[in-house]
């Protein structure tokens, strides 16, 4: 006799309520199995998004960090100009107002060791721009590979790298 049959005999079952009830048994034991997967699933898809929202956390970390040097250059130009003008200088309108020339530039400027003004003298550099590239230089050592890498300045396209390349010289 077949243990089945004996688990039958003594809960005076039938063979078809026997069948049932196995059934049955192994439809909860698939339940939990696929309970146990779609978790797994769904704390991995938790960790993913706790990755992404770290690295959008660094994302924004170095924007502030942008805007505060921003806001730490603003403060040191306006301390400037109100200096200048208390001694009756002119020499920060000077220095932020573009230089009008009769002809145009022609000579080369080497990029690493290039102040604004002289970097304002290439057409289509305004004041603003020389900064920009001043503080990209600076944020890269004082070194730029290549002119290519000008293209990450706000303001610098494909237009304005080629006046670049015919003005800037790379050490």
């Amino acid at each position: 006799m077949n243990p089945l049959e004996r688990l039958a005999e003594k809960l005076s079952l039938t063979r078809a309520e026997i069948l049932t009830i196995s059934v049955l048994l192994a439809f909860l034991l698939l339940g939990g199995i696929l309970r146990q997967i779609q978790s797994s699933e769904l704390e991995a898809a938790a960790m993913h998004r706790a990755e992404a929202a770290i690295f959008s956390d660094a994302e924004t970390d170095s924007l502030i960090q942008l805007a505060m040097r921003d806001q730490a250059r603003i403060e040191e130009i306006i301390k400037e100009s109100l200096e200048e003008k208390k001694s009756g200088n002119s020499a920060a309108k000077s220095r932020l107002a573009r230089k009008p020339s009769n002809k145009p530039f022609t000579g080369t400027v080497v990029f690493s060791r290039a102040k604004s003004e002289e970097l304002q003298q290439i057409k289509g550099i305004g004041p603003v721009i020389a900064e920009r590239l001043i503080a990209f230089r600076t944020e890269n050592g004082g070194r730029v590979a290549t002119l290519q890498e000008l293209l990450k300045v706000k303001g610098v396209g494909l237009k304005k790298l080629e006046i670049l390349k015919q003005h800037l010289l790379l050490e």
